[in-house]
């Protein structure tokens, strides 16, 4: 199974909440209150964030996060890049030479391919879409409306 760490989910949902007041500064303590986690595992998302520039810090009374970039500027694939590194499905999508059969690999090529669609797809949702509540479908089998 594919799967993101816990750390880049909640990044997410951080950078997400961040989206919807982006010109807000958000401190640590907001940020862990409301979004119901540790302020420690907070502060370190933030701090590695800051790091690969998608937040701001500022010190003081006043201070805290706020992003770095438009939200429409910044793709989920940065907010992943930021927390996990490099995206790859397989060790050899993400960073030539880490694998000791990929130079007669007949997979790679194939593995590569689907990495690239599913990066282009990450590159093409941006937080302003992902701070936007989802629509959901009909459960199945609810009642529909009566007809007047």
């Amino acid at each position: 199974m594919l799967r993101m760490s816990k750390l880049t989910d909640y990044g997410t949902v951080i950078m997400a909440y961040m989206a919807r007041r982006p010109r807000d500064v958000h401190s640590v303590a907001e940020l862990a209150a409301v979004l119901g986690m540790a302020a420690p595992t907070t502060s370190k998302i933030l701090k590695r964030l800051a790091r690969h520039e998608l937040v701001q810090s500022s010190r003081g009374a006043k201070g805290g996060y706020r992003l770095a970039r438009p939200p429409e500027a910044i793709s989920l694939a940065d907010v992943i890049d930021a927390m996990e590194g490099p995206f790859g499905l397989t060790e050899c999508s993400a960073v030539a030479g880490l694998c000791l059969q990929e130079a007669g690999c007949p997979l790679r090529d194939n593995w590569q391919r689907v990495n690239q669609v599913i990066r282009r797809t990450l590159d093409g949702v941006t937080l302003a879409e992902m701070s936007r509540p989802a629509l959901r479908p009909a459960a199945q089998g609810a009642v529909a409306a009566p007809q007047t």
